[in-house]
């Protein structure tokens, strides 16, 4: 991909790391900060883009919290059109108001689980919304209760975007600057697309080949979060810098069709104002000590496995955070020490918050019931 001197010149590492709706919601205040008019346009947005969760409150809390208090968000990448996706990324923040800090997971997109109303099946838990369509639930509430299950922690919120809906943002912000580690081809959508090594301009198309790949990439998952945190911080940096009215139309219209979310016009302003107060040194992205292997089940699909121990440490960090009671992974009084307290600093790290996992070939329907 031949890139001139003047790209060359612009493409650079960004410091400050956000993660795609984060950017998204950026680009919200800085627009509302500079016009009036703007305003209307997020509403009109956002109030399209709204939808509820089939519940009154999260199963795992005993009344509904504000954002005043310490809550949480799920993530959502999907795959797919309007009533058939896959969430195809996954990641679980947690958010404390008074102490400016944050938490924030990206769950594995074959993490191994049983899925919420699918009568104790097991499977890769992007599958959610396939068993959701089965018994007919709706499947954001099914991924919600998924997750909620599998780390016994509240879901209070969720934000869901479509990669289509990222290819427009992208190309609304004219493209993005990347730093290419090495050669390789990406197939998305019937094409193929071609990188070589060194700095390239990217348009919507490419940079969701860019930050899908995994399976060329030497470094499996942990390469391709790179990417993609490469991505988003150079699309945060674009977004702080829109001035422009016809943009920020073209990046409204873009969410407007492929962004759906459960939270109240009011609480997107509280929560970028909330979350652009928390310093970098307070968000802490937490990893998980599973492993991927296909030798654990008799067909040969690979699996990402999460010990029960593990999930448990995972379950009471976030506890912590959101000042819950200790618990066990079924919701019993936990007794004893806790596993979060035996290695506080291993397995997690204070360096911005990097994208969830996705996949370029993903077959969830084909192996939902396997």
């Amino acid at each position: 991909m031949p890139v001139n001197d003047s790209r060359l010149d612009r493409v650079r590492k960004q410091k400050k790391k956000r993660r795609w709706v984060w950017i998204l919601m950026s680009c919200f205040s800085v627009a509302l900060i500079s016009s009036s008019y703007f305003f209307f346009q997020v509403w009109g947005a956002m109030d399209h883009a709204f939808d509820p969760l089939e519940r009154k409150k999260p199963a795992k809390r005993s009344q509904e919290v504000t954002m005043d208090q310490p809550f949480t968000v799920l993530l959502m990448g999907a795959d797919g059109k309007k009533g058939d996706w896959r969430t195809d990324s996954l990641m679980l923040v947690s958010i404390h108001p008074k102490k400016k800090s944050a938490k924030l997971y990206s769950i594995p997109r074959d993490t191994y689980t049983e899925i919420a109303h699918s009568n104790g099946v097991k499977t890769k838990i992007n599958a959610a919304p396939y068993y959701a369509r089965l018994a007919n639930v709706d499947l954001e509430t099914n991924v919600v209760e998924t997750v909620e299950n599998y780390l016994n922690i509240p879901v209070d919120y969720f934000v869901k975007i479509d990669f289509h809906g990222f290819i427009e943002v992208v190309d609304a912000l004219g493209g993005v600057d990347v730093d290419v580690p090495f050669n390789f081809n990406m197939r998305l959508f019937y094409k193929w697309y071609t990188f070589e090594k060194g700095p390239a301009h990217l348009d919507g198309h490419e940079a969701l080949a860019y930050v899908r790949m995994r399976k060329s990439d030497p470094q499996g998952d942990a390469g391709r979060t790179a990417r993609q945190r490469e991505v988003m911080q150079n699309l945060a940096g674009q977004a702080a810098s829109l001035n422009s009215v016809t943009k920020i139309n073209e990046i409204m219209e873009a969410l407007g069709n492929n962004l759906g979310h459960n939270l109240k016009v009011s609480e997107i302003y509280k929560l970028q104002a909330t979350y652009r107060s928390i310093p970098k040194e307070n968000m802490e992205t937490l990893k998980d000590r599973g492993y991927d292997s296909n030798e654990e089940n008799s067909r040969g699909i690979w699996f990402h496995y999460v010990n029960d121990e593990e999930r448990l440490r995972l379950s009471h960090i976030f506890r912590k955070h959101l000042d819950l009671p200790l618990e066990t992974l079924d919701g019993q009084k936990f007794e004893g020490i806790s596993p979060a307290d035996e290695e506080k600093h291993q397995g997690s790290e204070n360096n911005g918050d990097p994208l969830g996992t996705s996949d370029e070939t993903s077959e969830v329907t084909k192996e939902a019931g396997q």
